[in-house]
């Protein structure tokens, strides 16, 4: 492997785009603020359209840059964790009370001296001596890849930064890993792990990435293999013959249990940042991840990324992110067909996502499958989408068994909610279902708010020939600029559910049956409740809502069946059916 670098002009212009589209975000949110005003949906509406318009003055991040980061309120113990699905209690790796400087072992500050071999001294003296905490004091140590050990806490004091060489050679040899979802051999995570029990990263430090060398090269860095790591994965080549020069990891434990990270900030690193994989008990909490800001926009900089893990825990974090804030996944197609490990038993809780593509996202890797997941009390401003669930068509297996509950959205820049499993491929034709079909089921949203989404309020996307089942909303309040869309999906619950929309219907349904609306909150002028289309649209029930609001109730396609929707009981004898 070697290193090859794109021109800076061109990281330049890659910036100044993806400037020019946050832009365009701000302007169409001011326009559906605008657009309400003059509604008169509610004369609150203006204040909270003047303060959005300082709080974007103040950049892309607005008034979530002045909320309190959440890991300041973090508690010391962690406490018990209660989740609809059985989960072991997690606690904090025990290591052994001796401590390893690593300026006892050579190490360097300043910034200048490469300290990778000073910081491995100290690392394997701490193993020989059956481990211990490996201590980064005060002052800037710059580095090339670390490599965890057994029972090893690396613990950064506070003032120290890890600084992390931007010589790709100094992640050489590579090492095991696994890149979107597919094994392969690539440069070392800037700190690694492979097969150990009991590692930490632990402080009140930073590991400062200034990955932009890596931003840069990344086309090149894919053009240097005579077949992708697609293709080698497909085609099942030995993981040991997919040699790839792709970016690595901020941190990558592979194959390791007991994995806690706590306390430090993750800045600007080459890829994702925290993508712990095929890992058992993992705790990431009080954690501070940028990879958009000050320093660039870190290209797929994803912030915490379990990958095919078992019994996961984040916490407290606050994350600004170049791409996702949390997601998790579990393989890629062929690949993680075959090695089929889930991820599973997952909670996250007490977050607070910034910018970023979305908030907590599940997918697109989820061909190992993805169940038990819990994630409640997190908030959410400046996200293109609060949660997104989305997988495709040649990913298999099944996302199951989901609650999200308790969450706050602020300003969301398109959908707040979102589940799409069409992703690549059009609707139709219909596919034949096979073990690559991929299944969504059992799923459950509650006690969810969102002050504006610049998009639709919930969009639902299946597959014809195997629609999403199982899905619940409760309790749910979003503005909006449309309301929900709902494609291909069955067995769909939405009570007490109330959707502001500034324009279209508040529910359009196409080709879903056994959906049921009960006891919903519509907004003040609801131009049209309920539109249904689709040949498949059947048994859709509207139930105990007060339909006074509505202007029309319902409008039927052509090629729906006239007996597709039961309205109960309305309670308005203006609506005009």
């Amino acid at each position: 492997m070697k290193r090859f670098c794109l021109s800076d002009l061109n990281l330049e212009q890659e910036l100044s785009a993806r400037e020019e589209s946050q832009k365009c975000l701000r302007v169409q949110m001011v326009a559906l603020r605008e657009i309400e005003a003059r509604h008169h949906i509610r004369a609150l509406r203006n204040i909270l359209l003047l303060v959005t318009i300082i709080g974007l003055g103040l950049g892309w991040r607005g008034l979530a840059a002045a909320t309190p980061p959440v890991r300041d309120s973090m508690p010391h113990a962690i406490a018990s964790i209660i989740a609809p699905f059985p989960m072991p209690p997690l606690d904090r790796p025990q290591f052994p009370d001796r401590v390893f400087n690593i300026q006892d072992h050579g190490a360097v500050a300043g910034g200048q001296t490469k300290n990778t071999e000073a910081i491995a001294k100290a690392i394997a003296d701490a193993a020989r001596s059956g481990g211990g905490t490996v201590l980064v004091p005060a002052g800037t140590w710059l580095t090339g890849a670390i490599h965890l050990d057994n029972n090893i806490n690396l613990q950064l004091d506070e003032g120290a930064v890890l600084l992390f060489s931007q010589n790709f050679d100094d992640y050489l040899p590579a090492v095991l890993s696994r890149h979107e979802g597919m094994d392969c051999l690539k440069y070392s995570s800037f700190v690694y792990a492979n097969g150990k029990t009991n590692i930490a990263i632990t402080g009140q430090g930073t590991l400062e990435g200034q990955g932009k060398p890596w931003w840069v090269s990344e086309k090149e860095l894919r053009a240097l293999d005579s077949k992708t790591l697609q293709q080698l994965a497909d085609e099942n080549a030995p993981v040991e013959q997919r040699i790839v020069h792709l970016r690595p990891a901020f941190f990558q434990p592979i194959h390791c249990r007991n994995v806690l990270v706590e306390g430090v900030t993750f800045r600007f690193g080459a890829f994702w940042t925290i993508q712990p994989t095929y890992c058992e008990n993992v705790i990431v909490r009080g954690v501070k991840i940028v990879t958009a800001g000050d320093y660039g926009h870190t290209p797929n900089g994803d912030g915490v990324n379990p990958d095919s893990c078992r019994n996961v825990l984040i916490e407290y974090c606050d994350l600004e992110t170049g791409d996702d804030c949390i997601t998790l996944k579990s393989g890629r197609a062929a690949d993680g067909l075959r090695v089929a490990t889930p991820l599973e038993n997952v909670v996250v809780r007490h977050c607070r996502m910034g910018q970023g593509h979305g908030g907590i996202v599940v997918g697109s890797e989820t061909s190992g499958g993805i169940r038990n997941v819990y994630a409640h009390d997190c908030a959410f401003s400046g996200t293109d989408r609060g949660v997104r669930i989305k997988t495709a068509r040649g990913r298999g297996a099944a996302i199951e068994n989901l609650w999200f509950e308790n969450l706050t959205m602020g300003e969301i820049m398109k959908e707040a909610i979102l589940l799409h499993m069409l992703r690549y491929t059009p609707r139709l034709p219909v596919f034949p279902v096979t073990e690559t079909t991929p299944r969504l089921r059992n799923i459950h949203f509650r006690n969810i708010t969102c002050e504006q989404a610049g998009g639709d309020a919930i969009q639902m996307v299946g597959l014809p020939e195997l629609p999403m089942s199982d899905i619940q909303f409760a309790n749910i309040a979003i503005k909006s600029a449309t309301g929900v869309n709902c494609t291909d999906a069955r067995n769909v619950l939405f009570k007490e559910v109330g959707i502001q929309p500034l324009k279209g219907p508040v529910f359009d349904i196409t080709d879903s049956s056994s959906i049921t609306l009960e006891n919903l909150r519509l907004p003040e002028r609801a131009a049209l409740l309920l539109k249904v289309s689709g040949p498949s649209a059947q048994n859709i029930r509207l139930r105990e809502t007060d339909l006074t609001n509505a202007t029309k109730v319902l409008e039927l396609g052509a090629d729906v069946n006239p007996g597709a929707v039961e309205i109960q009981k309305p309670r308005s004898n203006s609506s005009e059916l």
